[in-house]
């Protein structure tokens, strides 16, 4: 600044000191020789520095941050330092240097509290959206609803506090909680005392309607909810985990003595953070009792595992359609008979469509072939009463199947079999010659009569039968991706399997369409081999193994 024409715009006269001008400048301005004398100060400055004085030594008036950067200023020579700023009291200031030609330093002061204040508040914000988006992503990358707890404490303590305590709801008479301390990992532990020994923390768990965020006087809360190891506590907050309409727990966060209590920004944070954990945590927790669920309606659904029963070999497989990982619309079934002579009953079907939808009409047309068991003898009159059940029923699927009842005499094996609507049952002889059983039938669940004919085959030492679903032969895949498996490539395959085992058969079935379809979608696929064994086969197994055995 021009000191001649400040002198002028203010009315100084020419002849007033050069330093006049100074006093109506609007910030504070001072002025230090080379050894760091106080040359002069503006009435700006010494409301700002009460002892600053002409002639007295800067370090003694100043902060040391501006007195050290003027000697840094005088020393360097240069425009090192040519910035500096710090505070004053509970202020702040930038000092920003001006070289007069005598050597002297002008050091202009404008305070900056309110734009440190604007900085620090938008860094703040901006790690508080940062840490909330670290929180969204970390807690919604796992569906495990430990996982998530872990997850949670963890971020509480590292972000928000110096120790934290994720809260689940009640789990019979216990409740389930996750502690974390700073920098620590995450301990699992049960509490057996009430959540009314807590403040808030009973209206936290309930959680819907939404509560809001409870302060706690450190002297109210129990004992056991400070960790171990943990010290005085400064001040404690507990806020609600609200989830999809129902509560998915607490949130209990405790800082030390030695510590800052908690802003009402803070706990915003705290409150915004609650609601995405809570978001997870219920997430997790619906995912774990539907998996359950499933896991439970899925042990009846899936077809069961086949061995020897009776003399007779039983092997079966089962591939669900690429887009459902367990269940689907095909089943099979082995059931043995009551008695010692009696035939044991097999069924293989296959429901209109694919999914849970067809699973659960699957499961419910196997329970009712099991009820009809002790008419087994009578295909015709199953198929009938099954016929009824479903045109009664809310489902608009329809199923085929086939029916086998096998029964080992003198060395051989005497079946029956019945189809309705599904395809034909292959016999596979000693010589390789494939064989279709008689048998042909209306589907079951569309019209109010399903007819079906009986056709009776034997099977010698070493033949077999096969029953199937048309997503075996229908399996779409090859060299060029799009061509069916087929029946003709089917028979080929079984031919070549002629004296095999049940087993080893239904495993290199399943190995061939496998290899064709690849990667490539296909539908459900569900095979069944009943086969006569051959003498050193049966001797060597007794001739009686375990099957699926029903009350």
């Amino acid at each position: 600044m021009d000191v001649t024409s400040t002198q002028q715009a203010h009315g100084v006269s020419a002849d007033a000191p050069p330093h006049a001008a100074w006093t109506f400048v609007p910030y504070p301005v001072l002025i230090a020789d080379a050894s760091g004398t106080v040359r002069h100060a503006n009435p700006q400055a010494t409301r700002v520095f009460p002892h600053l004085r002409s002639g007295v030594p800067l370090a003694e008036s100043v902060p040391p941050w501006l007195a050290d950067g003027h000697a840094l200023r005088v020393t360097a020579g240069s425009d090192e330092a040519d910035v500096l700023s710090g505070p004053v009291g509970e202020r702040s200031f930038e000092a920003h240097p001006t070289v007069r030609d005598d050597g002297d330093v002008v050091w202009w002061l404008v305070d900056d509290t309110a734009l440190r204040s604007a900085r620090e508040d938008l860094r703040v914000e901006r790690e508080r959206t940062a840490f909330l988006a670290e929180a969204s992503n970390t807690l919604l990358s796992s569906l495990n609803l430990e996982r998530c707890m872990d997850v949670t404490g963890q971020l509480a303590a590292d972000h928000l506090a110096d120790a934290a305590l994720v809260v689940a709801p009640r789990s019979g008479s216990r409740l389930p909680v996750v502690t974390c301390l700073r920098g620590g990992a995450p301990r699992r532990s049960w509490w057996d005392a009430g959540p009314a020994e807590v403040p808030g923390l009973e209206e936290a768990l309930q959680g819907f309607p939404p509560v809001p965020s409870q302060w706690i006087e450190p002297s109210s809360a129990p004992d056991w909810v400070v960790p171990d190891g943990f010290g005085p506590v400064g001040s404690i907050v507990v806020t609600p985990l609200p989830g999809h309409g129902v509560p998915a727990g607490a949130l209990i966060l405790l800082r030390r003595s030695t510590g800052t209590v908690f802003s009402e920004g803070e706990e915003v944070i705290a409150r915004l953070f609650a609601a995405r954990a809570g978001a997870a945590l219920s997430a997790a927790r619906l995912y774990a009792e539907q998996s359950s669920l499933s896991q439970t309606l899925m042990q009846d659904l899936l077809p069961p595992a086949l061995q020897q029963i009776a003399g007779v070999d039983f092997a079966g497989g089962y591939r669900p359609s690429k887009d459902n990982e367990r269940i689907g619309g095909d089943f099979y079934d082995v059931h043995p008979g009551k008695a010692e002579g009696d035939a044991s009953f097999a069924v293989l079907g296959d429901v209109c469509g694919k999914g849970l939808e067809a699973a659960v009409l699957t499961g419910k047309i196997r329970n009712t072939l099991e009820a009809l068991l002790p008419m087994a003898d009578d295909h015709q009159r199953m198929i009938d009463l099954l016929n009824g059940a479903l045109l009664n029923s809310h489902h608009t699927r329809f199923a085929t199947l086939v029916m086998a009842s096998a029964v080992r005499e003198a060395g051989s094996v005497r079946l029956r079999v019945t189809s309705a609507g599904h395809p034909p049952a292959l016999i596979v002889r000693r010589d390789g010659g494939v064989e279709e059983a008689a048998s042909r039938g209306t589907l079951v669940g569309v019209f109010p009569k399903a007819p079906a004919t009986t056709t009776r085959e034997t099977l010698a030492p070493g033949e077999f039968c096969v029953l199937f679903t048309d997503g075996l032969t229908e399996a779409r895949g090859g060299p060029l991706g799009e061509e069916m498996f087929g029946e003709e490539r089917f028979r080929q395959a079984l031919s070549q399997c002629a004296g095999m085992q049940a087993e080893v058969i239904v495993q290199h079935v399943q190995m061939l369409v496998g290899q064709w379809v690849g990667s490539g979608p296909h539908d459900d696929m569900a095979v069944m081999v009943i086969g006569a064994p051959r003498a050193h086969h049966l001797s060597a197994v007794g001739g009686h193994t375990r099957g699926r055995f029903t009350s």
